[in-house]
């Protein structure tokens, strides 16, 4: 475990802060060892992104607000599958890597579906 890792007693804050937290070493890794820099990119980008919306999120200046961004960052997640998909199809990452960040990524999605359904059946009682 990484000193840095969070363990606020919010799950989807510290689960999306410390996928982040792989993400950024992934991207790191692809690009000093393996000299990626494409793919590299564009899953940094959304693989830190839900993170930030669910920072975002509690800020939120409204519950509509509030589910939006985490529709938001559900997309994001999704997009990160993709990317993942994507460099182990072209064999940048092996299977066990991409097993891990898929299932992490799987437990995001499912908080974040939870939290905007919770949200919307609030907004309409």
């Amino acid at each position: 475990m990484n000193k840095y890792q969070k363990h606020t007693g919010d799950p989807l804050s510290d689960k999306t802060f410390n996928f982040a937290l792989r993400i950024i070493y992934l991207f790191r890794q692809l690009q000093e060892k393996q000299k990626e820099y494409v793919l590299s990119k564009q899953v940094l980008r959304s693989g830190t992104a839900p993170g930030a919306m669910v920072r975002e999120a509690k800020n939120a200046e409204s519950s509509k607000d509030f589910a939006h961004k985490h529709h938001v960052a559900q997309k994001e997640t999704a997009q990160t599958q993709y990317w993942l998909e994507l460099l182990l199809a072209t064999n940048y990452i092996e299977l066990s890597l991409y097993e891990s960040f898929h299932q992490d990524s799987a437990e995001i999605m499912k908080i974040l579906r939870s939290s905007i359904l919770t949200t919307k059946s609030r907004m309409r009682q």
